[in-house]
């Protein structure tokens, strides 16, 4: 198939990371470049009380959790009046995408005031954040309550809390962008859709200005239960929870689950220009695909996930120079069937030169941030290019002949990159690809 071409450029320039390893893109890059985990014993779930008065518990109790998490305390400009409602009107997802929208806005330094200075407005700025799961802590609660206390103890607040679209409701409203604002719902490839969309709708000319990524509020005993009943989360015996996500290593056995939201700027490279802007790197072609095969395994063969891969050289240019691309941010969830097959998609697309790749998962250390995952290894991608440096894959011990790249085992490594390749694999079949280029 063929790509939409324009000579429009897209860039980011503003990252804005809640992750269980740092809020904000200079904490994030600080602990995923020294191997830091965000995984441990869970503060808190959500426990229920069943009709027989007992409580229910989640089967793990441990993940990648926002530590001490306070959304009042990141909107201190606002009414107090304005910022209590937040716990009352929005569901922690909503309140993860808020914040990280408020790091992202801050950390491209734009004011929408002054838009109209460099010939656009807010028409113009889109809000594109995605959600896997959407407000499923309001989901169980109120349901429980409703269960318990019966129909008029359900208030009004219940829908707009829990309906996956809130997000970037919110957002929207917070900072008056009237562009259009969607949430896409494609599990783990949630947060990249929401970018390939926006990447296209700036190639396009509908927006100077887009606010796009993930997020994702799922540490709760119903999504845990569920991940765990269907032997997605990882069981294994360890004597620290941060040891328990070991992508591509033999003795991987299912993912973390974690939380947090992470949210880009990405402006149209002349605009951008036009108003001074730090660019940290172009997003020069991005691919999805469906494998249509299961519903949650992937192509026994990698070839739904190489598609994608394939979709966004060509977008970039570069279908007849991959050797170009230096580094993976993986969707490496630490299961056996993903990190295999992604393998094969990776060796299915690049040959001789995957050998040459560095290849690694973040979610060694965040844990797997569902519908933010996506971005999140995006964000690695981006810093890698910026830095020359390619962020580990810790916890790796015992190589497995089914995963025979170069993982950057625990220790982070010094490379020029200059191309640098995200994926984010979700159930459903779901392949989507962002690639960045060093600018």
């Amino acid at each position: 198939m063929s790509e939409i071409r324009s000579e429009k450029r897209v860039v980011i320039t503003g990252i804005g990371p809640v992750t269980p390893i740092g809020l904000g893109v200079k904490d994030f890059w600080s602990a995923l470049s020294s191997g830091k985990s965000g995984i441990n014993y869970l503060d808190k779930t959500d426990n229920y009380t069943n009709q027989a008065g007992d409580e229910v518990k989640a089967p793990v109790n441990f993940g990648g959790q926002v530590k001490n998490w306070n959304v009042e305390e990141h909107f201190t400009n606002l009414d107090p009046r304005e910022v209590k409602g937040f716990n009352k009107d929005m569901d922690k997802v909503s309140q993860f995408a808020v914040v990280a929208a408020k790091l992202a806005i801050e950390d491209a330094q734009i004011n929408f005031d002054k838009l109209e200075e460099y010939g656009s407005d807010r028409t113009r700025v889109g809000t594109f954040v995605g959600t896997g799961i959407g407000g499923i802590k309001t989901t169980c609660d109120d349901s429980n309550t409703l269960i318990n206390r019966g129909l008029k103890s359900i208030g009004l607040r219940s829908i707009i809390r829990l309906m996956p679209n809130a997000a970037s409701g919110h957002i929207g409203i917070l900072w008056g962008l009237q562009g259009r604002a969607k949430s896409d719902a494609t599990a783990c490839a949630t947060g990249l859709d929401s970018i390939f969309d926006a990447f296209y709708y700036i190639k396009n000319g509908l927006a100077d200005v887009m606010l796009a990524g993930g997020t994702e509020a799922c540490l709760n005993t119903l999504a845990i239960s569920s991940f765990y009943n269907m032997t997605a989360l990882s069981r294994r015996q360890v004597e620290n929870p941060s040891e328990a996500s070991c992508p591509f290593d033999k003795r991987r056995d299912g993912f973390v689950m974690s939380e947090g939201a992470l949210i880009f700027v990405l402006e149209d490279y002349e605009f951008a220009k036009k108003r001074g802007a730090t660019i940290y790197a172009e997003l020069a072609g991005v691919g999805a695909s469906c494998d249509a095969y299961h519903i949650t395994a992937p192509t026994e063969d990698g070839s739904g996930g190489a598609r994608a891969i394939e979709m966004a050289l060509r977008c970039a240019g570069l279908d007849k120079s991959r050797e170009l691309v230096d580094y993976i941010s993986a969707h490496g969830t630490s299961t056996p069937l993903n990190d295999a097959r992604e393998t094969a998609a990776i060796k299915r697309v690049f040959g001789e030169h995957a050998y040459k790749l560095a290849v690694s998962s973040t979610k060694s250390m965040t844990g797997h941030l569902i519908g933010a995952a996506g971005p999140v290894g995006m964000a690695a991608a981006i810093m890698a290019c910026k830095e020359s440096l390619v962020p580990p894959t810790i916890n790796y011990k015992e190589a497995d002949p089914a995963c025979d790249l170069d993982y950057v085992p625990n220790v982070a490594k010094k490379k020029e990159v200059k191309y640098a390749i995200a994926q984010a694999l979700g159930f459903g079949g779901h392949n989507t690809v962002a690639l960045v280029k060093k600018i």
